[in-house]
């Protein structure tokens, strides 16, 4: 059955101070909004694009060389992961090194390292920008998150006549604070509204996706929106994207802001450490946004 279709909310990054209050509100209600004038260039992005789907015409000896730094971060093929899926992941998206390791893993011609760590690097900086607003919009000063950990998930969809209407990847939340997703041309990305019913994302080439996680529900106390999203099959094209997630401190403890404490926002969350979260994540009934009541406060 068709689902309907809506606008996301666009945050133009060129009008600011403006468009914090719809930045906040789209953070608070929806949980999701389109970033529009980002500062990084299309070609930038095509080519990043580009160079993903290159990685998924490897041998699958070589694929298998993005091994696991923690449990799920490297590749997985869709024999053991989702059927219409085939991802890649950097653990450490916000180091360079990291990021050419990868490259040179996956035999990365000089000009795809390029690409591929030029990507990294200022989408890294634009997550940095868009948390800070975030936070600004909250009412919170001196807040960093330079050295936030952060992801990068490289994904191939393979849509198939049969594969029409078939989710490819089923619903969830992002684990972390915020979800910055390149997608494209190709549609199919799917969000759960504030009733809870599951509206469709239209494709708008040349923006970002902004999607709150459970981290980020966690560290505002419950002020940002942990959305529930989904990717069905909806054409038959090659579909590819790029989630870059800034996930936690670099010393993994998420800890619920203090001063977002008031008569109409009580205490909601105890202090955890993303290692503690990623454990009961992995199980089946954790993926969308369950872990996060096993550190209610007790007050």
């Amino acid at each position: 059955m068709a689902v309907e279709t809506i606008s996301l909310p666009s945050i133009d990054l060129t009008n600011f101070p403006a468009e914090l209050r719809k930045l906040t509100d789209a953070a608070n209600g929806l949980g999701c909004f389109r970033v529009v004038n980002h500062g990084i260039p299309v070609e930038l992005m095509t080519e990043a694009k580009a160079t993903v789907s290159s990685f998924s015409k490897l041998p699958d000896n070589t694929k298998l060389r993005n091994n696991d730094v923690i449990y799920g971060s490297g590749f997985r093929s869709p024999r053991d992961f989702m059927p219409l899926l085939e991802t890649f992941g950097i653990y450490d998206a916000a180091s360079t090194a990291d990021v050419l390791a990868f490259c040179s893993s996956m035999e990365a011609s000089p000009h795809q390292r390029k690409v591929l760590s030029t990507y990294a690097r200022k989408v890294h900086s634009l997550a940095v920008d868009i948390a800070l607003k975030m936070a600004e919009g909250l009412g919170l000063v001196g807040c960093s998150f330079q050295d936030w950990s952060c992801n990068m998930r490289l994904n191939v969809y393979d849509f198939t006549e049969e594969s029409i209407g078939r989710q490819a990847v089923h619903a969830h939340t992002d684990s972390g604070l915020l979800t910055l997703l390149l997608e494209g041309e190709i549609g199919g990305f799917e969000i759960a509204d504030e009733t809870g019913k599951f509206v469709a994302v239209d494709p708008q080439p040349g923006t970002f996706l902004g999607i709150i996680g459970d981290v980020g529900k966690a560290w505002s106390k419950g002020r940002l929106r942990n959305v529930q999203h989904r990717v069905i099959c909806t054409q038959v094209e090659p579909r590819v994207s790029i989630d870059f997630i800034m996930v936690s401190p670099r010393d993994g403890l998420v800890e619920p802001q203090a001063a977002l404490v008031d008569d109409e926002h009580p205490r909601l969350y105890q202090s955890f450490t993303i290692t503690e979260y990623r454990e009961l994540r992995i199980t089946d009934d954790s993926l969308v946004g369950n872990a996060l009541p096993l550190w209610q406060a007790d007050e």
